[in-house]
């Protein structure tokens, strides 16, 4: 049988890619700045592929686009973290209640935390700490909320990559996975969006402490209108 040779991604494809890896992974820097004719000459590619991949990746959130400035790293402060962190808590529980309740496969959930517990650096280790948290949310049975979720995703990984480089929590968030699988392929929806819940609050908490004093005050204020 003859194989089928993998498909070899577009060059606009592999700058955006490699742009975002060095975003996430801490190599480019939030206020940095993107300039076309440098990463052209990094890459090897022409001008127009690192343009469109730079207008995607300002889609996304992970860059901005000015006038006066060009294109820089987005910034992170307390800010961006709470309208980032909200969508989370109000959406990735309960989208983990769901893939739960309808007994979805949890198997990728699995394989990323081993990836995650396996990496090598910190790099590999923040791809799959991505991927697992993304492989509890999609099989939600709601293809929108999927996609809501993975309209934060990138934002969500800028933080915490601002956040580990200033104080690394990886083996207490390995812990908190390890917990929230647990329970969520013992069957238990609720304990595990529960779970999930208080390990995104308590990363905010340690990040950005008066983002966190915030949420819960607005938390508060939802209950005492019920």
């Amino acid at each position: 049988m003859t194989s089928v040779p993998t498909p070899i991604p577009s060059r606009t494809q592999y700058v955006l890619e490699e742009i975002k890896r060095r975003i996430l992974t801490g190599r480019l820097t939030p206020g940095q700045a993107l300039v076309e004719t440098e990463l052209a000459a990094q890459f090897g590619v022409s001008k127009t592929p690192v343009r469109e991949a730079l207008k995607t990746l300002a889609g996304t959130g992970l860059v901005v686009m000015s006038q006066y400035k060009g294109v820089t790293v987005r910034m992170v402060d307390a800010d961006m973290a709470r309208e980032v962190y909200d969508v989370r808590l109000l959406l990735e529980p309960e989208a983990l209640r769901r893939a739960v309740r309808r007994g979805a496969s949890l198997d990728a959930a699995r394989e990323a935390l081993t990836r995650a517990d396996q990496a090598a650096d910190t790099a590999e280790r923040s791809l799959a700490n991505r991927e697992f948290h993304r492989a509890l949310y999609l099989p939600c049975g709601n293809p929108l909320l999927g996609r809501m979720l993975d309209e934060v995703r990138d934002q969500a990984a800028l933080v915490s990559a601002v956040a580990w480089a200033a104080s690394p929590s990886w083996e207490r968030e390995a812990g908190e996975h390890r917990e929230i699988l647990r329970l969520a392929l013992a069957g238990d929806c609720d304990g595990a969006a529960r779970a999930l819940h208080a390990h995104i609050a308590s990363f905010v908490h340690r990040a950005f402490p008066e983002t966190a004093q915030e949420a819960r005050e607005g938390h508060r204020s939802e209950k005492g209108q019920e």
